[in-house]
């Protein structure tokens, strides 16, 4: 079993900043992955950002690429997404997903966990 714990989020302006925060504990071979997704009402959870937490290695959707960053924190039980120059579209709820070393790593219905979610709101 794996446990994820999101902290972050909240309401700025668009241009500003925000910081998310994933804990996760449990099993050490069953999150290999941590990721970070994203939902609108009405629509599928998306890939943000993911990063393969042996070795670093860091995987960004096309629209989040130069403004947001992912990292571990504190080796590999913490995963941070930084994220800058928010604009309206980023409006959403944000989830920390993990998952082992099988299935791609934008595609949600490999994860096995997930979060409880954050809400981030970018205003115009």
């Amino acid at each position: 079993q794996v446990q994820l714990l999101e902290s972050g989020g909240g309401s700025v302006q668009a241009g500003g900043s925000l910081r998310l925060s994933c804990v996760a504990s449990g099993n050490v071979y069953i999150r290999k992955w941590l990721a970070w997704f994203r939902q609108v009402p009405g629509k599928g959870r998306e890939a943000v950002a993911a990063i393969y937490t042996d070795g670093g290695s860091t995987y960004y959707v096309d629209s989040v690429k130069g403004r947001f960053t992912i990292s571990q924190d504190n080796g590999e039980n913490t995963v941070a997404l930084q994220m800058d120059s928010l604009q309206p579209e980023d409006t959403a709820t944000y989830y920390c997903g993990a998952k082992g070393w099988r299935g791609d790593w934008h595609k949600a219905g490999a994860y096995n966990y997930w979060g409880q979610g954050t809400q981030v709101t970018v205003s115009s």
